[in-house]
């Protein structure tokens, strides 16, 4: 039987007292699924209604939201900066400077990674490689660590071969739960990975020696053993949780490590892929401490750019090779249907977000601005509704309590808009 890892304590400590938060990258647990409380969707209207509308610096760190407020990460005159806004209103509570920008041909310079929200505190991370932890109530910083500094990392920038986060800068989030947080540090000295005190900021663990590439690691169970998964920049890896050993590797090299798609982790299995290797299933087998990896299926056709699919029952959708919507078989890889005509800009640039709203139904946000809810069973996609929101943009949405949260706006200035999904 199908089933979807959704790591019941942590998710309940993510939420808190508001059990419809959407407080990290792709939800609650990372997988484009809402809290199981956020009401199913079944319709979309024409013209949603503009809750609020401001303006919002360059950027492509989704916004998240967590306790009544959104946490929206932009450049202001050069620097990368955190703001807290009424989810209500859109009125800026607080903002904090979290380091200086970082500019490379592949877009503005500006933050891109999305901030995790969790027990009150607010965890960012820096194009550059600073990671810190800022009080949710005022902004406050709690604590900060440099990967270059404290690690060992190398950032270079858009120089020479270099490969992954070291290149075009630290995009994935990092996994925030109680008494862990789990980075990338991307160290090659044996900390390609770190985990930290939440609290503080000390070192628990470091682990690998790994360069980090744009995928934001996931943490689950397979074969028994909870690990932290990440895709890095040469290799998808699993790393013990707790002690930060690594239990296995399996090597997939591509030009610049250009490795985005945030695993996931499904029956025992890991599904992850890059525009390079194709979309691909990792099985597992055990004999005590060694561990074996094989290839279970590959799907070229769903070969992920920069897009992260999403699970519905016991399919796959998400972005294909060719800019159509491509859904797979989660056991076989086999595709079931793909739909084109929703995607319009070239293949390379191409980008969706994806959210599953209930039963097997996704809503997607294209890269044009469009909304476009759809059945994903059946032989054949079936369109249950569209509406255009915004202009160009690369977000992945926040959906909490029936409102969207998202930036419209691509490589300059643009909007944060609130959307009421409900009339």
């Amino acid at each position: 039987m199908l089933t979807i890892l959704w790591f019941g304590g942590a998710l309940g400590a993510i939420l808190g007292a508001t059990a419809a938060d959407w407080p990290q990258w792709r939800g609650p647990d990372r997988t484009g699924h809402p809290a199981p409380t956020e009401p199913t969707l079944t319709h979309l209207p024409a013209s949603p209604r503009v809750v609020w509308s401001i303006a919002a610096g360059p950027g492509y760190a989704s916004p998240v939201v967590a306790g009544g407020q959104v946490f929206a990460l932009e450049a202001q005159e050069g620097r990368e900066v955190l703001r807290a806004l009424d989810a209500a209103t859109g009125t800026e509570r607080w903002k904090n400077v979290l380091d200086e920008t970082f500019t490379d041909s592949q877009g503005p310079a500006a933050p891109r990674c999305t901030p995790v929200v969790f027990d009150g505190r607010v965890y960012v991370q820096s194009c550059r490689g600073r990671l810190t932890c800022m009080s949710a109530a005022d902004g406050k910083t709690v604590w900060s660590v440099d990967y270059t500094r404290d690690f060992g990392a190398t950032f270079v920038g858009e120089k020479g071969n270099a490969q992954g986060a070291m290149r075009h800068g630290n995009n994935g989030a990092p996994w925030v739960e109680a008494g862990w947080v789990w980075a990338s540090a991307g160290s090659t000295h044996g900390a390609g990975m770190v985990a930290l005190d939440p609290m503080t900021g000390a070192l628990r663990w470091k682990g690998g020696h790994e360069v980090a590439a744009y995928a934001a690691p996931m943490v689950g169970t397979l074969l028994g053993v909870r690990q932290v998964v990440n895709f890095m920049a040469d290799a998808a890896v699993g790393f013990e949780a707790q002690s930060g050993r690594v239990l296995w590797r399996y090597p997939l090299k591509t030009a610049f490590a250009r490795h985005v798609m945030t695993p996931l982790i499904v029956n025992d299995r890991v599904i992850l892929g890059s525009h390079q290797t194709g979309l691909m299933s990792l099985g597992f087998s055990r004999d005590g401490d060694r561990w074996t990896v094989s290839e279970l299926w590959n799907s070229k056709e769903a070969a992920p750019n920069f897009s992260c699919p999403v699970l519905v029952g016991d399919r796959i959708v998400g972005l294909g090779a060719q800019r159509e919507v491509v859904c797979i078989g989660v056991d076989d890889g086999k595709v079931r249907w793909t739909r084109s005509g929703w995607i319009t800009s070239a293949a390379d640039k191409s980008h969706a977000g994806f959210i599953a709203v209930g039963g097997l139904s996704v809503l997607m946000l294209s890269d044009s601005g469009e909304l476009i809810l759809f059945d994903a069973g059946g032989e054949m996609c079936r369109e249950l509704g569209r509406a255009q929101v915004a202009g160009v943009t690369w977000c992945n949405p926040a959906l909490s309590n029936g409102r969207l949260y998202l930036r419209d706006g691509l490589r300059n200035t643009g909007r944060w808009l609130c959307l009421d999904l409900t009339r």
